[in-house]
């Protein structure tokens, strides 16, 4: 398996998780969630085009003047009024895009492919008369025939663009479509290859790790993975796929911030950290069963495939319920300074699991019957 040197990520909660049905980001929320985003360590910035708004084009301005690490993108039509805007307000970088599937050209712009590459290279020599990256994107690139993307991918990689753009904008792709599609364009060109893949049905995660794969090397994720309807790529959950692979590939982020970023971005958009949530949800090193808390105890690593400490995380071996094993209890009493035999382990166990049988308990129940052995 061959990953990219350097994956870089394109972290556009300001832009695409503004597209959750509920944020709406203040001039200082974006300034805050930009400065706590360079802070962990994203190379890439991606804001709100500023002909969305008038707003949207001074907090533009403002955060490409922060002199963040990060450098600042903004994604915009690919149209001349908007590329313009995005460079006079600061735009390290600009995103542009067209729909180029039969079903988004017919309701979006009406235009054919040999019209859509005239009209991209005009707004691309447009912008190569300034110190900015150039991306250029066909959304719903995974509806479009692939004869078809790399009809538009060769002349617009061959103006010597900085990257081109894959979207799955509605989340249709399969694992091994991004790869297949993926693969084919990396065979075309030479420039780099940005994925942005949606999570309608579930395949974010998988569908980025295999454009990865294929030869991309970009990859657009938000915090919580927020966007339009279900949302993109999430950057927690990309992170572990990445460190469950090779530390190395994460070792330039600061991973113990990622709760922090997941928290700060849960407040503002009045929704919980789901307690399933990759590396911070409230169950994500939560072991429970007898048999995974006894190998638990003894090597973490034989039911944890990520180190919780890596990213500011600690474990929990829960002890009081019915499916509880004696070493669970065994370790709690050490905790409190009580020394149990086996035997004394395996009878407070086993009084435990009757309990539980009764009703719900409480971690306060358990310490209470260690307590007994302890006089």
């Amino acid at each position: 398996m061959q990953l990219a040197e350097r994956c870089c990520l394109v972290e556009t909660t300001l832009r695409e998780g503004e597209q959750f049905f509920s944020a709406h980001f203040t001039s200082e929320q974006r300034k805050m969630i930009a400065q706590a985003l360079d802070a962990f360590g994203v190379e890439y910035l991606e804001l709100t085009s500023p002909a969305a708004s008038p707003q949207s084009a001074r907090d533009l301005a403002t955060i490409a003047g922060l002199g963040l690490r990060a450098r600042v993108l903004t994604h915009t039509r690919c149209h001349l009024d908007d590329v313009r805007l995005a460079v006079e307000h600061g735009a390290q970088g600009v995103n542009v895009l067209f729909a180029t599937s039969e079903q988004l050209r017919q309701v979006s712009h009406g235009r054919t492919l040999d019209e859509i590459i005239e009209h991209a290279q005009q707004v691309i020599q447009f912008l190569q008369s300034y110190p900015v990256e150039i991306r250029f994107s066909c959304e719903d690139a995974f509806r479009t025939p692939l004869e078809d993307l790399l009809r538009v991918y060769r002349p617009i990689a061959a103006t010597g663009i900085h990257r081109i753009g894959l979207a799955d904008t509605v989340g249709i792709a399969t694992p091994s479509q991004v790869k297949e599609v993926v693969g084919a364009v990396r065979a075309e060109v030479s420039c780099d290859i940005e994925f942005h893949g949606h999570n309608d049905t579930g395949c974010a995660i998988a569908n980025a790790f295999c454009a990865l794969q294929a030869g991309a090397t970009h990859i657009d994720v938000t915090v919580l993975g927020i966007g339009e309807r279900n949302g993109i790529t999430p950057l927690g959950g990309f992170l572990a796929r990445l460190a469950s692979l090779d530390l190395r590939l994460v070792e330039r982020y600061n991973l113990a911030m990622l709760h922090e970023l997941d928290q700060m971005i849960a407040d503002m958009v009045g929704i919980q950290i789901p307690f399933n949530n990759y590396i911070t949800g409230a169950t994500a090193f939560t072991h429970k069963a007898g048999m995974h808390t006894k190998a638990v105890l003894a090597d973490p690593r034989s039911y944890e495939v990520l180190d919780p400490a890596l990213f500011g995380r600690t474990r929990t071996v829960a002890t009081v319920h019915r499916l509880t094993g004696w070493h669970a209890v065994a370790e709690r009493a050490r905790e409190l300074g009580i020394t149990l035999s086996e035997a004394q382990a395996r009878a407070a166990a086993a009084r435990v699991k009757a309990m539980a049988d009764e009703r719900p308990l409480n971690p306060g129940d358990l310490d209470e019957l260690l307590y007994e052995y302890a006089e």
